[in-house]
């Protein structure tokens, strides 16, 4: 079986604090009082047809619902995630307030084996993290897209 794939885009930006990344609390039932390795760079799969970067940018506006920034794309690479699925993902500076978000949504069975579908939003709310703090709340393996970024950009 071949690994489901995502791609996303890590905005950053800089502040007198240093530098800041923007996240997504993943919304939905399992994450609504987690937060720790509940925000997550906004991604999502795409087919092996299309090309990542464009999935990256197409997600990115899917799950936050605002136009990607334009600007140099920055390549982090790729992660493999605890249950095996890849992420490919570019970092690009820019600016965005949290508050203008629309996210796009996602229908499951909830309760489970109810027989009752509802919605829930794909990310419940976005957040500017200096890095040390989006270390403590990201998805784990996602910790290496941080780290690639401070790199990159001292």
């Amino acid at each position: 079986m071949t690994a489901r794939r995502s791609a996303g885009l890590l905005l950053f930006r800089r502040s007198e604090q240093g530098l800041e990344v923007l996240l997504g609390h993943m919304g939905g039932p399992f994450f609504t009082r987690r937060q720790a390795g509940a925000w997550t760079v906004p991604k999502g799969e795409y087919d092996p047809d299309e090309p990542a970067w464009e999935a990256a940018r197409r997600e990115f506006r899917e799950e936050l619902g605002v136009a990607p920034p334009d600007g140099e794309a920055v390549p982090l690479g790729e992660v493999r995630q605890t249950g095996g699925k890849i992420v490919t993902v570019w970092a690009v500076e820019g600016d965005l307030d949290p508050e203008t978000i629309a996210p796009g949504t996602f229908s499951m069975e909830w309760p489970p084996k109810s027989g009752r579908t509802q919605e829930f939003p794909e990310l419940d709310r976005v957040r500017w993290f200096g890095l040390d703090a989006a270390r403590t709340v990201i998805v784990t393996a996602q910790t290496a897209f941080l780290d690639r970024l401070a790199e990159h950009s001292p």
